[in-house]
């Protein structure tokens, strides 16, 4: 004899048994019981939100969407519906939609906590940190012992600078949650912010121990270790960090980073490549991979990796900067002055770009704009003997031969060991007339290296 199966015999029962399921985590068979009371009753507005949400905890978040609105239509102050529903749009990568129901959600019910938390994930994600922050405050405030929203709160000051402001929420949420392996790592990113970088190690450890996969831990502990110079034991981290996550685009960048800091130029290119083929968009990956074929000594495939950073930021100047120092190897000195002009334009205070730039016009004859930018560069550092030394060039091209002894002189005053600056004030002292001290300065420029001995 067959066992009898007693079904619901109402809608209102229907969604109970699919409430139940879903409880129990059976969302197919909770879903099949709210299309059941729909079908009994399609005016029932908590079988439509509750089969939203089943369908949500199975990652259709269109289907789940469909559902909710259905619910809003049937019940438009339904905080919950609404809260539902921007949480879908949220995974699908609508972050303004989310926020417009998050909004509603608390205009119907003022004290939802969960409401303000996402409506904060959401606005994080769109880069408002400053709000975020302001939702993050008011869920604490309904929630004190939330330690989730301390840590995102963390986050957001962290991406506005306030390391110190994200420490002590990432404690607080350490307090809460001793075993929270997010606010560890993140805690660990805001000492890094400080410069704190052995501090961070020991957080993303922490991180570790409690999550052995967590992929971002290993890639933040890999940058912190490249900051303290062990490029290998950040490249293991970050072959840990890919293993768990091989798409993880910021590790294959960090990877190729640490390896063009060990001189192994050819394997960063490789994992630039990856970055670019999992984010097409990486203009820091352009860059970088750039620099790294400059390096090989690709000064034209160089170039085009900087074209194409370029075209995704307009405003990176570290691209010009490098585009030009490419195209002075190369001997366009115009196009290379006019990438500096651009660097210098998005950055004044880049001493490197006006000497580049200076060297660039000292090439071209222009050795009276040639020293201005050498006097910019003197004066944002002081001590930078370069500048004087190729000041001084560009002014005995100019015959201006006590000026050049000046420069020169400074040159010797800051690096006594500089044999070029000897060998070169010799020879504006010749020009003076100042035999002597021509012999005595070449003489010393000799010793120092031999080799100027055939010049």
């Amino acid at each position: 004899m067959s066992k009898q199966i007693n079904l619901p015999y109402d809608a209102e029962a229907s969604t109970n048994q699919g409430n139940t399921k879903g409880f129990l985590g059976d969302y197919r068979g909770a879903i099949a019981d709210y299309e059941q009371a729909i079908e009994l009753n399609p005016d029932d507005a908590d079988a439509h939100y509750h089969r939203g949400v089943a369908k949500e905890s199975l990652g259709d978040h269109d289907g789940a969407i469909a559902d909710y609105e259905w619910a809003i239509e049937l019940k438009p102050d339904d905080a919950d519906a609404y809260y539902g529903r921007g949480n879908a749009k949220f995974e699908l990568g609508d972050y303004e939609g989310a926020i417009a129901d998050y909004d509603r959600a608390i205009e119907i019910k003022l004290d939802n906590a969960n409401a303000y938390y996402n409506r904060g994930n959401a606005k994080s994600k769109l880069g408002e940190h400053d709000g975020a922050i302001v939702d993050y405050d008011r869920a604490i405030e309904l929630n004190p012992e939330r330690a989730e929203a301390y840590t995102n709160r963390g986050i957001a000051k962290g991406r506005l600078g306030n390391y110190r402001g994200a420490i002590a929420d990432f404690d607080r949420a350490i307090e809460l949650n001793s075993e929270h392996a997010a606010a560890y790592t993140n805690r660990g990113v805001a000492k890094s912010g400080l410069g704190d970088h052995h501090g961070a190690i020991a957080d993303y450890d922490r991180a570790i121990a409690l999550n052995p996969e967590f992929a971002d831990a290993y890639n933040n502990r890999g940058g912190a270790k490249s900051k303290l110079g062990g490029h290998d034991g950040a490249i293991a981290d970050y072959d840990r960090a890919i293993a768990f996550d091989p798409e993880d685009a910021d590790a294959y960048y960090n990877r190729g980073n640490a390896k063009r800091g060990q001189g192994d130029l050819r394997g960063a290119i490789a994992d630039y490549d990856r970055t670019i083929e999992l984010n097409p968009k990486d203009a820091d990956a352009y860059t970088n991979r750039g620099n790294a074929k400059e390096g090989l000594g690709d000064l034209r495939g160089a170039i085009a990796d900087y074209d194409r950073s370029i075209e995704l930021n307009p405003n990176y100047a570290e691209a010009y900067f490098l585009r030009g120092f490419a195209k002075h190897k190369l001997g366009d000195y115009r196009g290379a002055e006019a990438d500096y002009d651009r660097a210098i334009e998005l950055n004044p205070e880049d001493a490197d770009a006006y000497y580049n730039r200076g060297n660039a016009k000292s090439e071209l004859g222009d050795y009276d704009s040639a020293i201005a930018d050498y006097d910019r560069v003197i004066a944002i550092k002081p001590d930078d003997a370069d500048a004087y030394n190729n000041r001084g060039n560009a002014k005995s091209k100019l015959g201006d031969h006590d000026g050049a002894i000046v420069d020169y002189s400074r040159v010797i005053e800051l690096h006594p060991e500089f044999a070029g600056a000897y060998y070169s004030r010799g020879n504006a002292k010749s020009k003076l007339g100042d035999h002597d001290g021509a012999k005595a300065d070449r003489k010393r420029a000799i010793e120092l290296d031999p080799a100027l001995k055939d010049r």
